[in-house]
């Protein structure tokens, strides 16, 4: 482990050791996140979010007990806020052949971690069944993310998985997979299968790639997103937040008729 003399346990503190400044601004970075199986989340909210979860939370520190100065030490945030938490991740599990019928997002290659956040906001928000990340999709405990979360990381169901295999899975279980893509058909004309009696996958790709050619062979539904006027396209594409949020609400508009 990073450092063996650090013990993660709820209490109240009234002082902060080098040692523990030290291993806080370690888990900023990947490596040590993964090694000691932890992560960081910031301000009152989330960490009431990560209180009320089930996830375990290790320590909570607070301006008020460990100073303003220290807090500003351990932050990652430009502007500290008043709590700060470390929280243990929640062991890795695999969909497996449980995945039944329900409406799902998998994220092909997403690297921007602001992209990410929002993305699981936008799930939690439609209520998608669950979230599946490619291994190559930016790390889901990067603070950025985490914050740009708003406490959907504690209610979204997700798992890092092949995202091929994922779809392949999906298609002999006699569900769907979508993808977005710019030569598809327009999802508004077609037919869109939300979920009820099978799964449905919806792909999102990489923000300046798309899907990716080894996922694309796997996805048996090309929807475009279509501009208006039809005939007047300005920007060249869409966020691929902003693609996220307005697919899966035509999935759910859907769903209600």
């Amino acid at each position: 482990m990073f450092f063996d003399n650090y013990y993660g346990y709820l209490c109240t503190m009234t002082t902060i050791s080098k040692n523990e400044i030290k291993y806080l601004r370690a888990l900023s970075q990947k490596k040590y996140r993964d090694e000691e199986g932890v992560f960081l989340v910031e301000g009152e909210k989330m960490v009431a979010e990560a209180l009320a979860s089930s996830f375990a939370v290790e320590k909570v520190y607070r301006t008020s007990e460990i100073g303003e100065d220290a807090m500003a030490r351990i932050s990652s945030l430009s502007s500290p806020s008043p709590a700060l938490a470390v929280v243990r991740k929640p062991s890795a599990a695999e969909p497996g052949n449980e995945m039944g019928p329900g409406l799902y997002l998998a994220l092909d290659g997403i690297r921007d971690p602001g992209n990410l956040g929002t993305i699981l906001r936008i799930a939690d928000w439609f209520g998608i069944t669950a979230v599946f990340l490619s291994p190559d999709t930016v790390d889901l405990y990067n603070p950025k993310v985490v914050q740009a979360t708003m406490g959907a990381i504690f209610r979204v169901p997700f798992h890092t998985v092949d995202i091929p295999a994922l779809c392949t899975s999906v298609l002999e279980k006699g569900g769907r997979v979508y993808g977005t893509f710019l030569d598809g058909n327009d999802m508004y004309g077609e037919e869109l299968d939300t979920g009820s009696a099978s799964p449905s996958v919806i792909v999102i790709g990489n923000e300046a790639n798309g899907i990716s050619a080894e996922t694309a062979a796997h996805v048996s539904d090309r929807l475009y997103i279509p501009p208006y006027p039809m005939d007047e396209p300005g920007s060249e594409s869409l966020n691929a937040a902003i693609a996220t949020a307005v697919t899966i609400a035509e999935f759910r508009r859907r769903a209600r008729r």
